[in-house]
């Protein structure tokens, strides 16, 4: 019974992580610009994403601009993307196994060692998929600090981290924790019964004698 309270925690974990993961994927405030330096009209604030560029101004109108072109696009940028997507789908497939591992469902039939098994493989599904969406997170991260200490870099055009880069980050030690708890479905070993009645075994020469 614990253990499949494990599992169904591990799920919802895994299943909250996705949607951050989701949710910040589409959210255009990946970076943000940063007022520093004689950088200091606040009129308009502009934000980009992995799919767009916005600008926000003070009087509340929201102008955004999908990229034109994907080879227009930084290496970090299309590496943070490719990696995203490949991240929800395989957190996607994760969660699809983990329905029929776990012990509280009967898509994978009545055998518990089997079902645990399955949820084991789920649970490392999910981790791979949430290790994608790290390093991606990561790996634009350091694209903007790199840019935000460039000394070349005019100061109109320095950015900082946005709240969705920190969405995903959290979507993804969610979905860390949720396949970990799932990896934790090892089935375990059982020990091997003792047969309950002695083994008949033939009568020897001796006892025709």
């Amino acid at each position: 019974m614990a253990n499949s309270g494990l599992q169904m925690l591990g799920f919802a974990l895994s299943l909250l992580g996705l949607i951050g993961l989701i949710v910040g994927t589409i959210l255009p405030q990946w970076k943000m610009s940063a007022y520093v330096g004689d950088n200091i009209i606040t009129a308009i604030a502009m934000y980009e994403g992995l799919w767009m560029s916005c600008a926000f101004q003070s009087t509340g109108q929201i102008q955004c601009k999908v990229y034109d072109s994907i080879l227009q696009l930084n290496s970090a940028l299309q590496a943070t993307r490719a990696l995203m997507i490949v991240s929800i789908i395989v957190i996607v497939v994760g969660l699809g196994a983990a329905c029929m591992g776990m012990k509280c469902t009967n898509c994978g039939g009545d055998d518990k060692t089997r079902k645990s098994r399955i949820a084991m493989v789920a649970g490392i599904i999910i981790l791979i998929g949430s290790l994608c969406a790290i390093i991606a997170c990561s790996w634009y991260a350091n694209d903007i600090i790199q840019a935000f200490y460039n000394p070349f870099t005019p100061v109109n055009t320095k950015y900082e981290f946005g709240s969705a880069i920190f969405i995903a980050w959290a979507g993804s030690f969610l979905a860390i924790v949720g396949g970990c708890m799932l990896a934790a479905s090892c089935p375990r070993r059982s020990p091997k019964s003792t047969p309950k009645y002695p083994i008949s075994r033939p009568p020897s020469s001796k006892e025709y004698v």
